[in-house]
C-alpha cells in the first residue's frame, strides 16, 4: 500500500426505526419542548370535542332530537342523509346500481395497485371495468333503466371522475413530457405552448368553458354529454401538471446512460422504453401521488357545472331540508371523513409503491 492510499471504510451502522422515531421526537430540549407541547394541544383539543362528538351527541334520525341537544353533535343527520350524500340525485329505487359501478372501480384500482399485475392484459380489463360501470350507472341495456348523467352523483361521481381524469391524463402527459424535450423545434415548442397555457388557468375556467362555451361551436342537438365535457376537460388540465412532473424525472436521468444504450444499438424509442422510463418514473412517484390527489379532490369543482358528486350531494340533500339545514357541520365532517380515507389510503399506497420499487431496482441491480 503506498503513501496516497488509505484502507476502505466500513459502512455506517444503520440505526433502527424505533430509535430513529425516539431521536425525531426527544432528540434534543427543542425537540422534547416542541413534542411536549404539540402533545398539550392534543390532550387538550380531545378534552372539548370527546364531550361533544361522543358523550352528549345525539344519534338517532330524529330533528327534533338533535335540537333538544344542542350541547353535543348531531350524527342522527348522518343517519337521515348518508343515501342523499353518497348517491346525490341519483334514483331511490336504482342506487344499488351506482353503489355496484363505485365498488367495481374503486376494487379495479385495488387491483390494479399491485405492480405484480401491470401487464397487457390489463387495459382491456379496466376497459370492460369502465364499460359495465358505465351500463350500471347509465342503464338503457340488459332491462335497466335509463339514468341520465345529469342524475348521476355522489361518491361514485367523484370515484368516477377521478379515475376518468387521471387515466386520460397520463398518456397525455407522457407524450407532452417526451415532446418538449423532443429535438424538433416546432414540437418542444408546442407542447411547451400548451404546458404553459394550461398551468395558467384555474381548473374552474377550463371546466366552464368545457361546460358552457364549448357546445356553442357544436351544431344544435349535436352537443357532447356534460359528462364528458368535463372529464375531457379534467384530464387535459391534469396531463399539463404531469407533462412537468415526468419532464423532471426524464431530466434526471443521466445522459451517459442514453449514450451508452444508443451506443449498445438501441433506437431513440427502445432507450426511452427500456431505459429511461422506468427510471424516470420510479424517481417522481412522491410528485405523481400528489398529483393524484389533487385531481382527486379538484373533482368537488363539478359542482358549479351542475354534477353534484359528494360535496354537491351535501349541499342538495341538506338545502333542501330545513330540518336538517342547521346541521351542516356534522354532515361536513362526514364527507371530509370519507375524503380524508381515500386521501390517507392513496398517500400510503405511495409510500408503500416509493419502497417496491426501490427495493425491486436494488434486487436487480445486485
Amino acid at each position: 500500500m503506498t503513501a496516497t492510499q488509505t484502507s476502505a471504510a466500513p459502512p455506517p451502522r444503520m440505526s433502527s426505526g424505533g430509535r430513529t422515531w425516539a431521536q425525531d421526537l426527544f432528540g434534543s430540549p427543542a425537540r422534547w419542548a416542541f413534542t411536549l407541547a404539540v402533545c398539550a394541544l392534543l390532550a387538550w383539543s380531545l378534552w372539548h370535542l370527546l364531550p361533544w362528538g361522543l358523550m352528549n351527541a345525539t344519534f338517532t334520525a330524529s330533528a327534533d332530537a338533535c335540537r333538544a341537544h344542542r350541547e353535543g353533535a348531531c350524527w342522527g343527520v348522518v343517519a337521515e342523509k348518508w343515501r342523499p350524500v353518497l348517491f346525490g340525485r341519483y334514483p331511490y329505487a336504482e342506487q344499488w346500481r351506482a353503489a355496484c359501478a363505485g365498488g367495481l372501480l374503486a376494487a379495479m384500482t385495488l387491483v390494479s395497485a399491485w405492480p405484480r399485475v401491470w401487464r397487457w392484459w390489463l387495459a382491456p380489463l379496466w376497459a370492460a371495468v369502465l364499460a359495465a360501470a358505465f351500463v350500471l350507472m347509465g342503464g338503457g341495456a340488459l332491462g335497466l333503466s335509463k339514468v341520465p348523467t345529469g342524475q348521476w352523483g355522489g361518491l361514485p361521481l367523484t370515484i368516477l371522475l377521478a379515475v376518468l381524469g387521471v387515466a386520460m391524463a397520463f398518456p397525455i402527459g407522457l407524450g407532452l413530457a417526451l415532446g418538449r424535450r423532443s429535438d424538433w423545434p416546432v414540437v418542444r415548442t408546442l407542447c411547451a405552448s400548451y404546458i404553459e397555457l394550461v398551468r395558467g388557468v384555474p381548473l374552474i375556467s377550463v371546466l366552464f368553458m368545457a361546460t358552457f362555451l364549448l357546445p356553442l361551436l357544436w351544431p344544435i342537438g349535436a352537443q357532447p354529454d356534460v359528462l364528458l365535457r368535463v372529464v375531457v376537460g379534467q384530464g387535459l388540465f391534469i396531463a399539463a401538471y404531469l407533462a412537468e412532473v415526468i419532464r423532471g424525472g426524464l431530466q434526471a436521468v443521466p445522459q451517459g446512460q442514453l449514450d451508452a444504450a444508443r451506443a449498445l444499438g438501441f433506437t431513440r424509442w427502445g432507450v426511452q422504453r427500456a431505459i429511461v422510463l422506468p427510471q424516470a418514473l420510479r424517481m417522481v412517484v412522491p410528485a405523481l401521488t400528489n398529483i393524484v390527489l389533487g385531481a382527486l379532490k379538484d373533482t368537488s369543482l363539478v359542482t358549479v357545472v351542475g354534477l353534484f358528486e359528494l360535496t354537491g350531494a351535501l349541499s342538495l340533500a341538506l338545502g333542501g331540508d330545513p330540518n336538517w339545514r342547521p346541521f351542516y357541520l356534522e354532515a361536513y365532517l362526514f364527507v371530509a371523513a370519507i375524503y380524508w380515507l381515500l386521501c390517507f389510503g392513496l398517500a400510503r399506497y405511495g409510500l408503500w409503491l416509493e419502497g417496491f420499487l426501490r427495493r425491486e431496482h436494488t434486487s436487480a441491480r445486485g
